[in-house]
């Protein structure tokens, strides 16, 4: 059976201050999948999920949301209704942990009951339970981007994009997030769409990757074909980079497997 796509991007671009920055022949985001942007600083990863998210208009081409052609700044909205974009940096308000979950959860309204509820859920989801009576301030950099990823599922998207979620963390924080996030993703049967430019990453977390050079998606499919077929020297050397990593691929098995 065939899995519908989420997304259809077909010849977009985007542009800051009249010059190019993004260029996407095409690609095809399934529903209920984990996608990985990978490229190295200033390739476009940020500005595509800024367009995924409704917070940044195309210039020329096409953006498909569950078919219907998102274009014009009169449209964005609806992405933004249906979309929640974490920073790589957590921007966290200077309340509780709760607090903080909770607060996305007000501002569309949902009853009290409904709100603790989903609380209660996604912190034992990102193992935070014991700090949601803690001050946001007083957190490490793990528990700060657990907590952003929480008020983000928070919302139950339809989509949720995470802007390099791993990059700031340390190695024991970041292993334990990628094996925790794997999990979360496969038990909600989430789509997910996060940038890296780090291929292990993606290696690890994705069913399919995206692979942006200059601003330019270059290639995209699945994990595997990324890594068996590369199309050009660039794709090529991001895999060879990451052989001695990559018996992980193994781990998207096990995380659709266990979820």
């Amino acid at each position: 059976m065939t899995i519908p796509a989420i997304f259809k991007l077909k010849n977009m671009t985007a542009s800051q201050g009249g010059i190019q920055v993004l260029n996407v022949p095409s690609l095809d985001i399934e529903s209920g999948k984990v996608t990985a942007v990978v490229g190295p600083n200033g390739s476009g990863k940020t500005t595509l999920l800024l367009c995924l998210a409704g917070l940044m208009e195309i210039t020329r081409g096409s953006l498909l949301f569950n078919g219907v052609n998102i274009s014009g700044t009169s449209k964005q909205a609806t992405l933004r209704q249906h979309t929640t974009l974490v920073f790589h940096e957590p921007l966290l308000f200077n309340t509780t942990v709760q607090g903080n979950i909770e607060a996305g959860l007000q501002l569309r309204g949902l009853p009290k009951s409904e709100r603790l509820q989903r609380i209660s859920n996604t912190a034992r989801l990102l193992g935070i339970s014991h700090l949601l009576n803690r001050s946001a301030i007083k957190l490490s950099g793990g528990e700060s981007q657990r907590t952003s990823i929480a008020r983000a599922i928070a919302m139950q998207p339809d989509v949720l994009l995470l802007d390099e979620p791993f990059s700031a963390l340390d190695a024991p924080s970041k292993t334990m997030l990628l094996n925790d996030l794997g999990h979360i993703l496969a038990k909600t049967n989430t789509t997910a769409i996060f940038s890296t430019h780090d291929l292990t990453d993606a290696i690890y977390l994705a069913d399919y990757i995206a692979v942006l050079n200059g601003g330019t998606l270059v290639q995209w499919g699945p994990t595997q074909e990324i890594l068996q077929n590369p199309k050009d020297t660039f794709v090529s050397a991001l895999v060879e980079s990451a052989k001695t990593t990559a018996e992980l691929v193994l781990k998207n098995t096990r995380f659709r497997e266990d979820g």
